[in-house]
C-alpha cells in the first residue's frame, strides 16, 4: 500500500513524514524543500504478530509494510504546470490513497503561502487542481466514447455518465463524491482513474496546545470535519511537532508520554488505522517455525485470492486453506490444542477471509 502526503507548502508535510518514518526528509521554512518524493516505508504495528511469536519462536516476524511517499508542495496552478505542478499530480496518480496534510495551527515563524491560515481554502486550491486535471481526463474519454456511440449504442450509459461526472466536477465536486448509480457506472469511474476519486484522509495538523486542549474547541477541525464527510472522506487530528519529539524515544518512554495527554496509541498508528478503515483493509497471518508473517488484503478477499498474495502459484493450485482464528489458538495455546477443540476448519474456494485468521494454505501445482 502506496499513500502520498499531500499539502501546500509549509502545512508540516516533511514534519510529519520525518516523524512517522524516520526516513530524515529535508523540512525548511520555504516552499518546495521536497522536490523529489521522499519515500519511507513503515511495519504496520499488529500486537497479534508478537504474540504468535512466543508460541512459536520464529526465525523471524515480518510485518505488513506502508509506504509513505512525501510528496512535493502544491500551488495554485499546478494542473497548468505552475510550481512543481507536473510533478506533484504525476507522483500522486502511482498512491493509492492521499494523506492531505491541512494546517490548522497558527505560527507567525512559519510562512504560509497564502499569508493566512485558512484550511477550507487550502483544501480547495489541492481539490481543484486535482478537479482541473480530472476534467481533461474526462473531456478526452467523453469526446471518444461519444464519437465511438454513433457506431455503437450500447456506450449511451458511458457517454450519459461521463456527462454526470464532468458537470460534478466543473461544479468543484471531487469524483469520490459522485456515487454511481449501478455497476456499470462504477466500472467507468474505478477505469477513468481520476485524481480527485482516491480515497483521502484528511490530517489536521495542530498545535501541541490545540490538540491537547480538546478537539471540540477547534473550530477548525471541525469545519474540515465537515467538508471530509461532504466528499466520504477521513479526518485524522494529528501534531506534526508533537509527533516528531516522540519518534526518537523508546517504547517505555513514548508510551508514558502519549499516557499523558490521554492517547494510548501515536498518530502513525492511528493513521495506519484509519486507512486500513479508508480502504477496506484486512491481515491475515501465517505463521510457523521459519516465520511469523502478517499479509494485507481487501475484505471480502476469498481465500484463493489471499493465497496469491503469496506466491502466484498458492492461488493457481488452490485445495483448501486450514484456518484457525487468532482468538481462537491464543485462547488454547497451540495449534495441537486448537485442533483438540475443532476449532481449526477446513475451508474451500468460496471461503471469505476474515482479520486475523491464521492460515495454511494447501496447493498443488
Amino acid at each position: 500500500m502506496k499513500l502520498g502526503i499531500v499539502g501546500l507548502p509549509n502545512v508540516g508535510k516533511s514534519t510529519l513524514f520525518n516523524a512517522i518514518t524516520n526516513a530524515g526528509a529535508q523540512s525548511a521554512n520555504y516552499p518546495f524543500c521536497t522536490i523529489e518524493p521522499n519515500v519511507g516505508v513503515v511495519a504496520v504495528p499488529d500486537e497479534r504478530l508478537d504474540a504468535l511469536a512466543k508460541i512459536y519462536n520464529p526465525e523471524k516476524v515480518t510485518p505488513a509494510v506502508i509506504e509513505f511517499v512525501d510528496i512535493a508542495g502544491l500551488v495554485k496552478g499546478a494542473s497548468k504546470g505552475e510550481g512543481l505542478g507536473n510533478k506533484f499530480l504525476s507522483h500522486i496518480r502511482e498512491v493509492d490513497a492521499i494523506v492531505h496534510v491541512v494546517r490548522c495551527f497558527e505560527n507567525d515563524d512559519i510562512i504560509h503561502v497564502e499569508g493566512s491560515v485558512d484550511p477550507l481554502r487550502d483544501i480547495e486550491t489541492i481539490n481543484l487542481e486535482l478537479i482541473f486535471s480530472d476534467m481533461e481526463m474526462v473531456q478526452r474519454r467523453l469526446d471518444k466514447s461519444s464519437k465511438a456511440l454513433k457506431g455503437d449504442k450500447s456506450l449511451q450509459g458511458e457517454v450519459d455518465f461521463l456527462k454526470k461526472l464532468m458537470e460534478s466536477l466543473e461544479n468543484g465536486i471531487p469524483a469520490r463524491a459522485v456515487t454511481p448509480s449501478d455497476d456499470a457506472e462504477a466500472d467507468v469511474l474505478a477505469t477513468t482513474a481520476l485524481l480527485s476519486s482516491k480515497p483521502v484522509i484528511y490530517a489536521c495538523n495542530m498545535s501541541e496546545e490545540d490538540f491537547a486542549g480538546g478537539l471540540d474547541k477547534n473550530t477548525r477541525f471541525a469545519a474540515v470535519k465537515e467538508i471530509a464527510a461532504k466528499e466520504g472522506a477521513e479526518t485524522l487530528p494529528i501534531c506534526a511537532s508533537m509527533e516528531a519529539e516522540i519518534s526518537g524515544l523508546e517504547k517505555e518512554e513514548k508510551e508514558m508520554f502519549l499516557s499523558d495527554l490521554g492517547l494510548n496509541e501515536s498518530g502513525l498508528d492511528r493513521l495506519i488505522k484509519t486507512c486500513y478503515s479508508l480502504l477496506g483493509l484486512i491481515s491475515y497471518l501465517t505463521a510457523g517455525q521459519p516465520e511469523v508473517r502478517a499479509w494485507t488484503i481487501t475484505k471480502g478477499t476469498k481465500a484463493p485470492g489471499a493465497a496469491g498474495k503469496i506466491h502466484s502459484d498458492f492461488e493457481r493450485g488452490f485445495i483448501r486453506a486450514e484456518v484457525v482464528s487468532f482468538n481462537d489458538l491464543m485462547a488454547h495455546g497451540s495449534l495441537v490444542a486448537a485442533k483438540e477443540k475443532g476449532l481449526v476448519r477446513s475451508e474451500g474456494k468460496e471461503y471469505v477471509m476474515q482479520d486475523g485468521d491464521i492460515v495454511l494454505f494447501r496447493f498443488n501445482v
